[in-house]
């Protein structure tokens, strides 16, 4: 009969031996303790513990202490308690061969499981000490593994951040520059003061075509020529301000009329130019100075 891969053919008489101790273990203590069926309890406990050892230490379990593993230290120590019940109750039974026999038992299964854990390990495995060291070396690599995580959780909150300062200072320039634009709409419109150009020519209309201005002049009447002598008595405010240009306006014309007789061919333009005024008050200039 072939067993399956990785299983000792020691695994049945140690569980056989497991069987036959417990029985023996459990009654023997009953009829030592004489409590009645209460007593298992306590049968069944001290069982029970050595042979969760015996699991533990099947499944590689360590408990290091004092730079050892202690686990098979407390399978022994549960086995000897045990064996010392059995022998106690042998003893207190009269009976030497049932307190040598007794621990026989539990004893006996105790070395057949160390014999089939023995069989049934892999001589290519890795012995404690070298488990140890890869345990350790493994927990060293998770612990850099959760620093690389926490870390780089750092810097993508750092990165947020300064794009999030970034933006509030797009926005606040975007906001400046529109505050800006819509000053600049609603700004006055600034005007120029010319001291040269009298006040009530300093914004006219457009001139007139040359063949409208013919037309009209043959309908219209003409203007009466400004009058140039001073007034009498002293003017204020307002008033005086309009005759002072109104005198200036005549002195203005009767200069244009003065190049016109020097030169019939005279322009606007050149009127602008030695009388440093506009284009449309030298025009005027021109047409009051013809109409004289």
């Amino acid at each position: 009969m072939s067993l399956p891969k990785g299983l000792s053919p020691l695994l049945a008489p140690a569980v056989l031996l497991s069987g036959a101790s417990l029985a023996w273990t459990t009654w023997s203590l009953v009829d030592l303790l004489g409590t009645g069926p209460i007593g298992l309890t306590v049968a069944a406990g001290a069982d029970i513990v050595w042979a969760a050892v015996i699991a533990a230490e099947a499944r590689g379990l360590r408990i290091p202490a004092w730079g050892r593993n202690v686990v098979p230290a407390i399978g022994w120590a549960a086995l000897l308690a045990v064996a010392g019940l059995l022998v106690w109750h042998g003893i207190r039974g009269h009976s030497l061969p049932m307190a040598v026999a007794g621990p026989l038992l539990p004893l006996g299964a105790k070395v057949i499981w160390l014999l089939a854990l023995a069989d049934m390990r892999d001589p290519a495995a890795l012995t404690e000490k070298e488990r140890a060291v890869l345990a350790s070396m493994e927990r060293g690599l998770t612990f850099e593994e959760e620093q690389h995580r926490i870390e780089m959780r750092r810097r993508e909150m750092a990165a947020e951040r300064q794009l999030a300062e970034v933006a509030v200072d797009f926005e606040i320039e975007l906001t400046r520059m529109d505050k800006g634009r819509e000053l600049a709409r609603r700004r006055p419109l600034e005007l120029t003061y010319d001291p040269a150009e009298p006040l009530a020519h300093r914004a006219e209309p457009p001139a007139e075509p040359q063949h409208l201005l013919r037309s009209s002049t043959q309908v219209a009447a003409p203007e009466p020529r400004a009058r140039t002598h001073e007034p009498d008595g002293a003017s204020f405010g307002f008033a005086a301000h309009l005759n002072t240009q109104s005198a200036q306006r005549a002195q203005a014309v009767e200069r244009v009329a003065e190049l016109l007789a020097q030169d019939p061919g005279l322009t606007s333009a050149q009127v602008a130019e030695r009388l440093n005024v506009s284009a449309a008050t030298a025009k005027r200039y021109l047409r009051e100075a013809r109409q004289t």
